[in-house]
Formats: structure tokens, C-alpha cells, sequence
């Protein structure tokens, strides 16, 4: 990579209210920093992650890990003095570029006060609303005060063409950079081959999925196991969850191997021949490691009655989406029983034709989501750095 000739004073506010942003904001920090030559400050809002490569973050990012509609009501009046603070940090900051990465209902919240009060300071928005899948309303709402989406998903920036957004270019989801974590060697493929064929079981990285779905996905096992299938089950979780997940696991008949940790996880996911999964990232993550997969989604009564009139999309897996065909298949709410998921695991962990499209379908990712010989954060980086250069013109 070659540096940019410094441009001395470059000031980059960001701002990032969850973990998976934190990291995001990090990589870009880094690159910045290496285009920019070191000529540049950053300020705004971050994590651990962030705070490594320099940003002093203006709140604790945990203040706003708010889950369940009615936190989020109970905390309403926080949230709504944080947003103000943090547009009223901005503008007084001035800074040359304002990144806000992911957290739409927060972030946009933001962005939209600062365009109305200092409209000279470029937005750029890293991870795009789920616009393609419910709310595409919010996508022409942002013209006028975003100017560019960093898009994680290849078909997000079409959306956002066909639903009169902002421009919106496919800079790559991180998990492109690591695929070498996610897939076997010599030794792992061959444990990935063998019997009895390692299951791995994937209830959610929140409490509230833990609760939704452990119960559940524990009946299944035991079903599984009753009708003669031979698996060894692993259960991959994080240390905070550690606790929640044994106590739910009192009951089962069927113990998995808990591993804790990504670092275990990731060897978990090489080294096995189908998965249980909840639905979300983790999708996108088994498919890339080449994973058959049932997936499954539960949550409350409230939450899935607002979601399942909302929602604009044939499916929910991001692999489905990326892929153009659901090809894993998907229960939610009523559906996500043991009743139905257990037929459905079995045929993903024998030879059949199910699990065969979908190991041939995962092989097309690596087409659909490449991002050339630049890592995402580099795409994004170069696109934030064109930003603020129309800024100083």
C-alpha cells in the first residue's frame, strides 16, 4: 500500500455504539492512519478496539447495549440526551469527515442533526440499514443528509439505486478478511469427514436468544438422537454467556462440548460437518466455512409481531440474501420447533441432495463477496478519504 502525501490538521469523528462497530471503526482507524501518513486526529465515540488505535471515546459505548423494547423505552430519556450530545460534539469538533458505522436508529439520529446545523461536514455511513429487508423507506430519507453508504453486502448497493438512497459503494463484510480462520486444514477436513460427524449448536450471543432458544434446540438433539442419527454436538459460546448456557444445559439429554471463546469457536467451525444455528451473522460465517446449516429464530411475542409485518425480504439468512436462493432452510416462531428442526438437521447431516446444494451453493461466495486484492477496511478507507477531499474543494 502506498501513502498518501500528508495533508497536515485531517480530523475524523466516529462514531460507534456496538462491538462489532468498535472493530470495524478500529480497522479504518489504522488505514487512515497509514494513507494520512499520521496526519490525522480522531475523535468521537468507541470501544476497546477503537480506543487501541487512539480514540478517546466521549462516553462509555456500553451505556447504550440496550435489548428488548421495553429497556429501550425505559432508557428512552439517556438515549435521546446522548444523541444531542453527540451531535453537539460533532459540530463543535469540525471535523473533516464524520463516519458513523452501523447502529442506524442512533446513528442516523445523529447524522441527520448535524447535516441540518453545520452542513459542510461530509457523513459517511459504514454498514447500511436493512433497507432491502424492512423500512425501505429510510433509504430516500437519507439522501439528504448522508453522502455515502459503505455497503458490507454485495446486492446492498442495487437497493439502494432502485429505493432513491445516497450512493452506496460494496466496500466487503469483514469476515472476507478472515476466511483462512474459518476453513480446515489437511487434519481438520478430515475430522470434518469423519464419524460420528460433529454438529455444532448455535442458540445466539444474546441472552434473551439463549432463553429463546435452548430449550428448544435441546429437544432437537434428543430427537436427533432417538431416531438413530450419530453426531458429536458442540455448543460454541462467549465467556459472558458461559454461565447461561450451563444452566440451560442441565436439562438436556444430549451434552454438547461447550468451547469458550472465538478462538474455539473458529476451530470448532473447521472441523464441522452441519450446524444448528440461530439466525443472523453466524450464518454468513458457517456458509463461508463451507457449514451446511438449519437455521432457526424465535423472540417475543411484541417484537415478532412488528417484524413479521415489516419485513420485505423472502428470507432473514444473509447467505440466502448473498447467494440469491434460499437454499438453507429457515423456522421462525411457530415453526421453530423441535418437531420440524430435527427432520430438517438430519438431512443436512447426511448425504442427501440438501446438503449437497448447499455446499455447492457456499462454493459461490468467494465470487460474490470478493472484494479484490483490497481488504474491506482499505475500499472503505479510500472511499471516506474521497469524501473529504469533495469537502475541501
Amino acid at each position: 500500500m502506498t501513502a498518501a502525501r500528508a495533508i497536515p490538521g485531517r480530523k475524523v469523528f466516529l462514531i460507534a455504539t456496538e462491538e462489532s462497530g468498535d472493530r470495524l471503526g478500529a480497522n479504518l482507524m489504522k488505514v487512515l492512519r497509514q494513507r494520512l501518513g499520521g496526519a490525522v486526529q480522531f475523535d468521537g465515540i468507541g470501544g476497546r478496539a477503537m480506543a487501541r488505535e487512539g480514540l478517546t471515546s466521549r462516553f462509555p459505548i456500553e451505556e447504550l447495549s440496550i435489548i428488548g423494547l421495553a429497556a429501550v423505552v425505559k432508557q428512552l430519556p439517556m438515549i435521546l440526551r446522548r444523541i444531542r450530545e453527540t451531535a453537539e460534539a460533532v459540530i463543535a469538533a469540525e471535523p473533516d469527515v464524520l463516519v458513523i458505522i452501523d447502529s442506524p436508529d442512533f446513528n442516523l439520529r445523529v447524522a441527520k442533526r448535524v447535516r441540518a446545523r453545520a452542513p459542510l461536514i461530509p457523513i459517511v455511513d459504514y454498514v447500511s440499514p436493512t433497507v432491502w429487508a424492512w423500512r425501505p423507506g429510510r433509504a430516500r430519507a437519507m439522501l439528504p443528509y448522508i453522502d455515502h453508504v459503505l455497503a458490507l453486502l454485495p446486492f446492498e448497493p442495487a437497493a439502494y439505486e432502485r429505493l432513491r438512497g445516497p450512493p452506496c459503494s460494496y466496500v466487503g463484510h469483514p469476515l472476507v478478511e478472515q476466511i483462512g480462520q474459518l476453513r480446515p486444514n489437511a487434519d481438520e477436513q478430515r475430522r470434518r469427514d469423519e464419524s460420528p460427524p460433529v454438529l455444532l449448536v448455535l442458540p445466539g450471543s444474546r441472552r434473551s436468544e439463549i432463553r429463546h432458544h435452548m430449550t428448544t434446540f435441546g429437544v432437537t438433539l434428543s430427537r436427533l438422537q432417538a431416531s438413530g442419527v450419530a453426531f458429536e454436538a458442540v455448543l460454541p459460546t462467549m465467556p459472558h454467556l458461559e454461565e447461561a448456557v450451563r444452566a440451560a444445559l442441565k436439562v438436556w439429554k444430549v451434552q454438547p462440548r461447550v468451547v469458550i471463546g472465538e478462538q474455539e469457536k473458529r476451530a470448532a467451525f473447521r472441523i464441522a460437518h452441519a450446524a444448528l444455528a440461530k439466525s443472523g451473522t453466524v450464518t454468513l460465517e458457517l456458509a463461508l466455512a463451507g457449514v451446511p446449516m438449519v437455521t432457526a429464530y424465535r423472540t417475543g411475542a411484541m417484537e415478532a409481531f412488528i417484524l413479521q409485518r415489516a419485513i420485505k425480504v423472502n428470507s432473514v439468512i444473509l447467505a440466502n440474501l448473498v447467494i440469491g436462493e434460499n437454499v438453507i432452510p429457515e423456522f421462525l416462531q411457530r415453526d421453530c420447533t423441535a418437531a420440524k428442526l430435527a427432520p430438517a438437521v438430519r438431512e443436512i447431516i447426511e448425504p442427501t441432495e440438501a446438503r449437497r446444494k448447499q455446499v455447492e451453493a457456499f462454493a459461490r461466495l468467494d465470487s460474490l463477496m470478493s472484494t479484490g486484492n483490497q481488504p474491506p477496511s482499505v475500499r472503505a478507507a479510500d472511499i471516506v478519504l474521497a469524501e473529504m477531499r469533495k469537502q475541501r474543494r
